[in-house]
């Protein structure tokens, strides 16, 4: 079951991306980090993702591994998509040059790939990026989805609004019998706002039947070193302060150095999930076309994954 992996205090979690719905890409991704020895993964809630991520999984003959589906509300970062406004864009390629998911090419975005981390925006002189909020309709997608027997569903549990963050959390508990998860930051909250949040999502479920992962720096974790991980430790201390009856996980901003740091602080954590930097690492090796014909592509990509895996493993 999850719960024995999340009580064995060693948890590694793949974050996909809730907003990247590149099949391929999340195919060769599970299958990767299965067999460097990942039992959790982090995908968009889409069933052919899903699908993929299972066909996967049989293929590394892994069969003790769960799926968390991913959803959010209307702008948060992580369903957000990036558009092109052409009469500023001069195709200068910054923007291409600091897409660490390859999701835009020659001034054009790939909407199945981006993830929404704004680092195509911040670099843009011209102004000429903006953002449109893609969050899924739960009734539309969840039913199907859970039909094909997911282990966590997590709604991302961004921003300011409230209403529309509690009101999908009931839909989701009303409709979901299993492990939930509750991806939030301190972002435009307080510390206390932060927590205050986190009860009132908890106080009607069982205890240890939540996961709450403590986000950073949402998709910040493209460096290896203690500072891009640093705030990722410092949010899980705040919610472990609280003693609640949660799991918890480290993200935003994570990579190699993330339990290292986190043990450091005494942090008691259940596990740790790691996206952007997990796939970065590994993306010449996915991106290669000759990835499952070639079995040399595949280990010299397992020798960049495995100890990334470890690391949180041993």
């Amino acid at each position: 079951m999850l719960k024995d992996l999340l009580d064995s205090k060693h948890c590694f979690k793949l974050v996909c991306g809730a907003g990247n719905e590149d099949v391929e890409e999340i195919k060769r991704l599970v299958y990767l980090y299965a067999v460097a020895g990942c039992r959790f993964f982090d995908l968009s809630a889409s069933e052919e993702v899903v699908d993929a991520a299972k066909e996967a999984l049989e293929m590394a003959r892994v069969y003790d591994a769960y799926i968390c589906v991913s959803v959010g509300i209307k702008n948060d970062p992580h369903v957000k998509k990036a558009v092109i406004d052409y009469s500023r864009c001069v195709n200068c390629g910054a923007c291409e040059a600091v897409c660490l998911e390859g999701a835009i090419q020659n001034a054009k975005v790939k909407k199945n790939k981006c993830i929404g981390c704004g680092r195509c925006w911040k670099i843009c002189s011209r102004t000429a990026i903006s953002y449109v909020s893609e969050e899924k309709n739960l009734s539309e997608v969840l039913p199907a989805i859970v039909e094909k027997n997911i282990d966590c569903i997590e709604l991302h549990a961004m921003g300011l609004d409230e209403e529309e963050i509690f009101s999908k959390w009931k839909y989701i508990n009303d409709n979901y019998e299993g492990m939930l998860s509750i991806c939030s930051s301190r972002g435009k909250l307080s510390d206390e706002g932060l927590v205050n949040r986190i009860k009132t999502m908890i106080k009607d479920r069982e205890p240890y039947s939540t996961i709450v992962q403590a986000d950073g720096f949402p998709m910040s974790g493209g460096d290896d070193n203690y500072k891009s991980t640093l705030q990722a430790v410092a949010t899980a201390e705040i919610v472990q302060n609280e003693n609640l009856p949660v799991y918890l996980i480290l993200s935003g901003g994570t990579n190699g150095k993330t339990s290292e740091l986190a043990k450091m602080c005494d942090i008691n954590y259940s596990g740790i999930a790691i996206g952007s930097y997990a796939r970065l690492i590994v993306k010449k090796y996915v991106d290669n076309p000759d990835f499952w014909i070639d079995t040399n592509i595949i280990n010299e990509a397992l020798e960049q994954a495995k100890p990334l895996v470890d690391s949180v493993l041993l």
